[in-house]
């Protein structure tokens, strides 16, 4: 199953900005990078806000002052230690990512550096109905509301792991 982006869009206004991981560390809270296309800004934002209401500090790299205005190596360099230093790596599956030359290329470089159960897929559903990330859905976990509300951690078979508030993975 996928989450409908309607409902990640509604939850925008919860979004907050945190650049660091320490900050959500020390306030006991889960931390993760947000893998996604610019053009989903405001997917992105309301994934951040959703998250954050479930006890996440979500990092978005367009949000940190400290990236160069125009990508380059030491965009790569930045993005790659942000991928390192935060608990988790969230891929938010969408048309835009799916087809996004720098998305593919952070989560092979997650992939690399992260033990798979620390990289979650975000399968959407967009308002045609269609579902994007199944590709990925094999090869990782993948986030989900659970049938007990929240959201969970689910592996191909769909077994599960309860993410909401301050429960672990």
């Amino acid at each position: 199953m996928a989450i409908y982006q309607s409902d990640i869009r509604a939850s925008a206004s919860y979004s907050t900005v945190r650049k660091s991981a320490s900050e959500g560390r020390a306030q006991n809270k889960r931390t993760a990078f947000l893998c996604h296309s610019h053009l989903d800004a405001e997917l992105a934002k309301g994934l951040q806000g959703y998250l954050h209401r479930n006890g996440w500090e979500v990092y978005i790299d367009w949000e940190d002052g400290s990236m160069p205005e125009q990508p380059d190596r030491r965009t790569a360099e930045k993005i790659q230690a942000k991928i390192r230093d935060l608990e988790m790596f969230f891929f938010l599956a969408t048309q835009n990512s799916m087809g996004s030359r720098w998305c593919p290329w952070e989560i092979g470089y997650a992939d690399g550096v992260k033990s798979l159960n620390r990289i979650l897929v975000i399968p959407t559903r967009d308002g045609r109905g269609v579902t994007h990330g199944n590709e990925y859905l094999e090869l990782y976990r993948h986030l989900d509301e659970a049938s007990t509300g929240g959201i969970g951690s689910f592996d191909a078979a769909g077994k599960g792991i309860h993410l909401s508030g301050n429960q672990t993975l």
